[in-house]
């Protein structure tokens, strides 16, 4: 398995429960968080284009109901990548991975069940 990363910001509950669980589960990672670490570009079109825009846009969260309601009806891949580019917190968290040796196969958001058949637990 490559090395594993998990994207986020740390002082969301959502992260510090995948934070505890890949503890508890003995699972060695590099934290990337969101708001002091650049986002490579090329990084996060690639995750934008492996899980679509609409799943790594968090669109509960109040940076998107900020968002004008033309920004929002219009978003599309391209207009979410500049988004999260400038609004990293709009990221949906936490965001893990790659489980594949290409650099692909993250895990969008925490669910102790999923995350532990996806990581063969």
């Amino acid at each position: 398995m490559p090395q594993l990363t998990l994207y986020g910001i740390p002082n969301c509950d959502t992260m510090k429960k995948a934070r505890k669980w890949l503890d508890d589960n003995g699972l060695e990672y590099t934290f990337h968080n969101y708001r002091k670490d650049s986002l490579d570009r090329d990084w996060l079109k690639a995750r934008i284009d492996e899980l679509g825009w609409e799943q790594v846009v968090n669109r509960r969260g109040t940076t998107w109901r900020q968002l004008p309601q033309e920004q929002r009806d219009t978003m599309d891949a391209d207009s979410a990548l500049e988004t999260l580019l400038e609004q990293s917190g709009m990221i949906k968290r936490p965001l893990f991975g790659p489980l594949n040796s290409d650099g692909s196969g993250y895990l969008l958001g925490f669910k102790a069940d999923d995350w532990q058949q996806a990581l063969n637990l």
